[in-house]
């Protein structure tokens, strides 16, 4: 496409390929191949030098910045003409290397061209600003365009998928990857919009609102899904301002011409510990903040809440405000959002005074009784509160707290409490209602999108939380890179092993490559019989397992038997680790402390037959079917084809 036809992609046209002055410029730019280099560097990685001479396997160059350096040839990597510069496709350069590679993500995205293409692949780097290249001006520039006859875009990821899904009459589903902070969620939501608009433009007109139905469109509710969900499910971590602290899958069904039918939503891996801890540098999920901007006063009196986020020590415990976030915008979105999907003005009510509940579990206080170990209240404000809220008994909330009925043999026995034990349990309960409520909004989502219109396809989309090496590693950081392991794995699997087979089967003279990603040490590490899961499960069976018992079967099992598994080398000033896993993305060292209360996380049975019977029909809702056993969810979808974006 020439300057002329890029017009229709409008002002975005700049942010998506370089004008044809400048790649004639390039073309005419003066190039020797044979002394034309990169070459190693401490800081910058690599730098751009002309070769001066070879010998004895060492290499002389001299840098564009004019120094001068000697090094091993393996350290030297041959330039591509400039021609090749900011090249759109880089399976088409001469030299495919690291540097050249690097070279061409950094040149684009100097000039905010943030999407490149690696063969099948598409790369995006995180611009951290807002771009106008997602506006419906360059939806319809890329509707119906093939790869090749456009400049690289999710939206042409996106095409591609719906087109091949049309003519081949089968199932896609679009796999974004990256590490956490990479702009994976950002990325899933455009794919989201792209295909809700197209789709709803290959039926019939919006129909106008009818009195009493849902208020958006099928198309409007596709898209207001995620601004409720990243309110709920979203939170600023040390690396990304804006993290999924859950993974899901979409799927957006189509009819057999393509029309936008329905969606639906599965999640994963809900972070429900953030909801009472965080990091210095972390802050807990968005709803919180916007609840306490003050937008609706009405709110804040209705959830007997101020706006100052200190006043509830469980959710300010690292940082409260986020440059980059406005959560008084952001609220409205969520407000908003909520109302488009048809919550019912009862249930909208009922989200918003569970989630204050939650907020005043952390201001709950009780004292040990004078000669005695057992708990007491030490004052009830904060319960009339959250009872109030709750739709249950404040008096009858404290007292299942502090004196739970249990069953020993046949028997219900009233139990004493420790003031850490009533701690622990009021922790465990407004962990699993902030849960239970997000799974809840997940079904009431899903039931709105369910049109009941005839569908034949679906096109899915994996929103995943990504690969996480922090200073402190916990069991949710192990989930999720586990996660990552085998979702790297299928990728694997797929983009490399089965391609080669295929060239096999084709009869082309091939030399099979070893990519070295195989994966299975670090996955039957942690999931085989006697794996990391395999011993949390036996010690959480067994009442006086510890931590340390826990590390000590950790390392029995597997130091110095299994590669993948390490003793920990923190730097000075860093966490305390307990053991290291070797991951594709890195070592990772991980905390095993709280790790059998968080695999176990029991609930006061007394507490939720409280909530069984609140007055709060969502309440009693979430919990009226109750299993004493944990329900295993999986971790990922089982089957996915294949569109990528790395």
């Amino acid at each position: 496409m020439g300057d002329g036809e890029m017009e229709c992609f409008g002002p975005a046209a700049v942010f998506l390929r370089k004008p044809e002055r400048e790649r004639i410029e390039a073309q005419n730019t003066p190039f020797d191949a044979k002394t034309a280099y990169f070459v190693a560097d401490a800081d910058e990685m690599y730098l751009k030098g002309t070769l001066i001479s070879k010998e004895g396997g060492k290499a002389t160059v001299k840098t564009h910045c004019g120094k001068t350096v000697t090094v091993k040839e393996d350290d030297i990597h041959p330039m591509n003409p400039p021609k090749f510069d900011k090249i759109e496709d880089m399976a088409m350069m001469t030299h495919l290397n690291e540097p050249c590679v690097l070279y061409n993500l950094k040149e684009r995205y100097a000039a905010w061209m943030i999407y490149t293409y690696s063969g099948l692949f598409c790369v995006t780097v995180n611009p951290y600003k807002w771009l106008p290249v997602y506006d419906s001006v360059v939806v319809a520039g890329y509707r119906g365009k093939k790869r090749i006859e456009a400049p690289p875009h999710i939206f042409s990821i996106s095409d591609n998928a719906y087109q091949f899904m049309l003519t081949d009459r089968e199932n896609q589903s679009v796999l974004i990857t990256g590490e956490s902070g990479a702009g994976k969620t950002v990325n899933t939501k455009r794919v989201i919009q792209y295909f809700a608009t197209v789709g709803a433009m290959s039926g019939p007109k919006k129909a106008e609102p009818v009195a009493g139905k849902m208020q958006g469109s099928l198309e409007d509710q596709i898209v207001a899904a995620n601004p409720l969900l990243e309110a709920y499910g979203n939170a600023k971590t040390v690396r990304n301002d804006n993290s999924s602290r859950f993974g899901k899958f979409i799927r957006i069904h189509f009819g057999t011409t393509g029309k936008l039918a329905s969606a639906d939503i599965e999640t994963y891996l809900l972070e429900k510990s953030r909801v009472t801890f965080q990091l210095s540098a972390e802050r807990s999920y968005h709803i919180f903040y916007q609840l306490m901007t003050g937008h609706k006063p009405e709110l804040l009196e209705a959830l007997l809440i101020t706006t100052n986020p200190y006043d509830y020590p469980m959710i300010s415990q690292g940082e409260i405000t986020v440059k980059s976030i406005n959560d008084v915008e952001e609220f409205i979105a969520t407000d908003t959002a909520i109302d488009i999907l048809g919550f019912s003005a009862d249930e909208k009510i009922s989200i918003y005074k569970l989630t204050g509940a939650v907020m005043h579990h952390g201001n709950m206080k009780f004292k040990q009784k004078q000669r005695e170990e057992q708990a007491e209240p030490d004052g009830t404000e904060v319960a009339d509160k959250i009872a109030y809220l709750m739709g249950i008994n404040s008096a009858d909330m404290l007292k299942a707290l502090c004196y739970p009925r249990v069953k020993v043999g046949n028997e219900m026995v009233t139990k004493g409490q420790t003031v850490p034990q009533v701690n622990n349990a009021v922790s465990a309960l407004c962990k699993s209602v902030y849960e239970k409520m997000f799974l809840w909004m997940v079904v009431r989502i899903n039931e709105m999108l369910d049109t009941k219109q005839p569908r034949q396809f679906f096109i899915g989309v994996l929103d995943i939380a990504g690969f996480e090496i922090f200073d402190f590693n916990s069991l949710e950081q192990l989930c999720i890179n586990f996660t990552n392991e085998k979702l790297q794995q299928f990728f694997n699997h797929h983009m490399f092993v089965l391609e080669q087979e295929e060239y096999k089967k084709e009869g082309i003279d091939w030399e099979f490559i070893d990519f070295g990603m195989d994966l299975a040490a670090c996955i039957e590490l942690i999931e085989k019989p006697m794996g990391i899961f395999s011993i949390l499960e036996e010690e959480c069976m067994f009442p006086k397992a510890t931590d340390t018992s826990f590390k000590n079967k950790l390392h029995d099992q597997h130091l110095g038997k299994c590669a993948a598994f390490q003793k920990p080398k923190p730097a000075k000033g860093k966490a305390e680790a307990h053991f290291s896993l070797v991951h594709y993305a890195g070592t990772v060292d991980y905390n095993i402390v709280g790790w059998l209360d968080k695999n176990k996380d029991p609930l006061n049975d007394s507490v939720v037959q409280l909530y069984q019977k609140s007055s709060l029909k969502v309440l009693a809702f979430l919990y009226e079917h109750l299993h004493s056993r944990k329900a295993r969810r999986r971790v990922v979808p089982s089957r996915l084809s294949l569109h990528f974006l790395g």
